[in-house]
């Protein structure tokens, strides 16, 4: 190896190390913004959780086992929420919020709170039991007052965001 040649690769060196570096680096802050994201949604959806659990509780002790009104209360408020909430912060918003603010919200609390799954399963057991006027006019409440709540939700802070001021 010839002296420039030498003189070239020890130059090129401190080169690929801060690049290594920077490399590290990057992924790093991209692992970080993953795990922050994960933290945010995980602990809006035990928030959420905690919450459509003691509505449902509170449900079933005011108005009995005959019809499930918390599944239906905790969705109509879930769906509310998450209309206003996407309107008020969104780009044209006049609340700020970041990823983390959003997705703490909409994904991790609202996806806590409200739950297809279990109207899916109180449906299909109504449906099961033979009780089809019951399975029918639960299915159709909760899909019109959702669809209802996203639009009042919506609307609502599409108004607060037309307002004037900050």
């Amino acid at each position: 190896m010839s002296e420039l040649e030498k003189a070239l690769s020890v130059e090129e060196e401190p080169v690929r190390t801060a690049k290594a570096g920077l490399q590290r680096r990057v992924r790093w802050d991209w692992f970080r913004e993953r795990l922050l994201l994960y933290a945010a949604v995980s602990v809006g959806s035990i928030l959420g959780s905690v919450l459509r659990a003691l509505a449902s509780l509170a449900a079933l002790g005011w108005f009995g086992p005959g019809f499930p009104w918390g599944t239906l209360f905790v969705n109509i408020v879930g769906s509310f929420v998450i209309g206003f909430y996407a309107t008020i912060t969104g780009p044209d918003g006049r609340i700020f919020a970041g990823m983390y603010q959003r997705q703490f919200v909409m994904t991790g609390i609202c996806g806590g709170f409200t739950t297809f799954s279990i109207f899916s399963l109180e449906a299909f057991q109504a449906f099961h039991a033979g009780e089809f006027a019951l399975a029918g006019l639960y299915v159709g409440i909760s899909i019109i007052t959702w669809l209802a709540s996203v639009w009042l939700g919506h609307s609502l802070a599409s108004r607060l965001n037309r307002l004037g001021g900050t």
